[in-house]
């Protein structure tokens, strides 16, 4: 008979890789998450684990019914949370983004949960490619992500534009990209990037590439990132929400910037579903409190000079 608990159980083995942390995850004892695996096995007919000692790998079965399960829970959570797709104001917010969007829109999000005690927001931090398996898994409805994938069952939609701002320590007096060449770079996982879009633009005749500029550290927190440059370290280009919540933000200063660099962030959900009213408000109530912080009107500038 089918169970889709065994499925679960079977996707979250496959997920931790450890027997152990399954039965943890589950509420479960480790006899009774191979008791499921065996039943599944038992009800499909295939082995699905190839089993050394404590350890274990997938048979081609095994990849095909994890692939299965995961589809099978999407399409069960997308089902539960659409029930609630007419309400604006009530009704369960799954979201994830990276950091440098998150240290400003999750403490909105909680005021506006406040203000909407009808919502739950369920929030992560994670990595563009993180984002977007995990909203094609259906463990998110929506991602904000700072890369536009190419996922055929993905919809990426350009949403807003935050500035990228090149930040020196408060006490740096330099201008020229010589300058910054000797004060040294201090990376962060999307710091290359953002930091060759803004040099590349406002020092093109002599900016050739990142790796012409001393590295003076790395951290995976972008919201760190400006603990190193406060005390003198180097230089680093961080998007505006970054700058405006951190804790060094008096220690450190924006150099500006002659031609301004955006830093466009995408929406990530799946193409077959259509997002829910409740999701449609709040991104947009955040979008514009943005628009009118930055720029003074709600009017996004043009995508084509991100």
């Amino acid at each position: 008979m089918f169970n889709a608990q065994y499925f679960r159980t079977f996707m979250m083995l496959v997920e931790t890789g450890s027997f152990t942390q399954t039965a943890g995850k589950l509420d479960m004892t480790q006899p009774g998450v191979s008791q499921h695996v065996r039943k599944l096995e038992e009800y499909l007919g295939r082995s699905l684990l190839n089993r050394q000692g404590r350890k274990f790998s997938l048979t081609d079965a095994g990849r095909r019914a994890y692939d299965y399960a995961v589809k099978l829970f999407a399409e069960h959570e997308y089902f539960r949370h659409s029930l609630d797709d007419d309400s604006p104001d009530s009704g369960e917010c799954r979201i994830a983004s990276p950091g440098s969007v998150g240290l400003m829109f999750y403490p909105f999000l909680l005021g506006y949960q406040q203000m909407h005690p009808g919502l739950t927001v369920n929030y992560s931090f994670a990595f563009n490619q993180e984002i977007a398996a995990d909203v094609l898994a259906g463990r998110y409805d929506v991602g904000i992500v700072t890369e536009a994938g190419k996922q055929p069952d993905l919809h990426f939609e350009a949403w807003h534009q935050e500035p990228l701002c090149l930040v020196v320590p408060a006490d740096f007096a330099g201008t020229t990209f010589a300058e910054l060449q000797a004060l040294g770079f201090v990376n962060y996982t999307d710091g290359n990037t953002n930091a060759s879009l803004v040099l590349r633009n406002n020092f093109g005749g002599e900016f050739r590439s990142m790796t012409h500029f001393p590295r003076q550290g790395f951290t995976n927190e972008v919201g760190q990132v400006l603990d190193a440059v406060a005390r003198g370290l180097g230089f680093t280009v961080v998007s505006r929400p970054v700058l405006e919540t951190s804790p060094w933000q008096r220690q450190v200063r924006e150099l500006p910037l002659a031609q301004p660099v955006y830093d466009t962030l995408y929406l990530v959900t799946r193409g077959d579903v259509e997002l829910p009213k409740r999701y449609r408000q709040l991104l947009e109530t955040f979008r514009q409190q943005r628009l009118n912080s930055l720029y003074g009107y709600s009017e996004l500038p043009s995508l084509e000079d991100a």
